[in-house]
């Protein structure tokens, strides 16, 4: 299997398909780069070079104690795409990834990166706050800290229903995509868990959404119960200078069925433009 050793002795499990232009995909917490084989299908039958990686402490990669921050899964993204030696490269990232690939382009990226496309994205910042309202309480924050800690087997069996909008009414979501969920959870060590709730809620994307100077397609559900939507997608698009938004009526944060469909066929239509 391919791996990359960063500078501080972690090992970044990736894995691609297909040749052209490349495209490297980011996944949301707690998942992996399996998140993305319907993608990596799709782009590399479409003529790109389809690239994904597991963050570190999540899938494949080293089951790391330090190092799960914001700052750290950009610069491992850094050393990723310069081992490859990527060029016109399309970046795009769901939920946490979203805010991964945000940061690499606008304070590592510099020409490498061609244009960006996020999500269900956390920036520009996830925590409520008095200056941002709409976000998401510290308390509940602390409640998946919490059944991460306390039998983090069930809290993601739990969390797969908001997550895909299992939990709405005339929902078909299928047993195999909560199975999978689950599966790609129990594959992140604890401590990387933990960690990168902090990473993906409190980091804040603000400054970085404003350096990008390349087109970025932003993408959301309306339905969205883990990333809310006044907070993310509707704020960003105003801090970026070259942006599309397109907001999926019903769609919750999981890429799932038709909002999946819809979606796929959006970033094809993104990049070939």
């Amino acid at each position: 299997m391919p791996y990359i050793t960063t500078t501080d002795g972690a090992e970044i499990y990736y894995t691609e398909q297909g040749t052209g232009k490349p495209v490297v995909l980011s996944h949301g917490w707690p998942l992996s780069s399996d998140a993305w084989q319907v993608e990596l299908k799709l782009l590399a039958d479409a003529g790109y070079r389809a690239i994904a990686h597991d963050r570190r402490g999540h899938g494949r990669s080293s089951k790391t104690y330090t190092g799960n921050d914001m700052d750290t899964y950009a610069r491992d993204l850094a050393e990723l795409v310069e081992a490859l030696d990527l060029q016109e490269l399309t970046l795009i990232g769901h939920s946490t990834g979203g805010g991964e690939v945000v940061r690499y382009a606008a304070q590592h990226g510099g020409s490498r990166v061609a244009r960006v496309i996020t999500a269900g994205a956390v920036p520009p910042i996830m925590l409520k706050s008095e200056s941002n309202p709409e976000g998401t309480p510290i308390e509940a924050l602390n409640d998946i800290r919490d059944g991460v800690l306390t039998d983090r087997s069930q809290f993601y069996q739990d969390l797969a229903q908001p997550f895909f909008g299992a939990n709405r009414d005339g929902a078909a979501v299928s047993q195999g995509a909560i199975d999978d969920f689950w599966r790609q959870g129990m594959l992140v060590n604890l401590a990387a868990a933990y960690d990168c709730v902090k990473a993906f809620s409190e980091t804040d994307f603000t400054e970085d959404l404003k350096a990008l100077t390349v087109p970025i397609f932003i993408a959301q559900g309306d339905d969205d119960q883990i990333v809310p939507i006044a907070a993310a997608a509707l704020k960003s698009i105003d801090l970026v200078r070259d942006g599309t938004l397109k907001v999926y009526p019903g769609a919750p944060h999981g890429i799932y069925g038709d909002y999946q469909k819809a979606l796929d066929a959006d970033i094809l239509d993104f990049l070939a433009r």
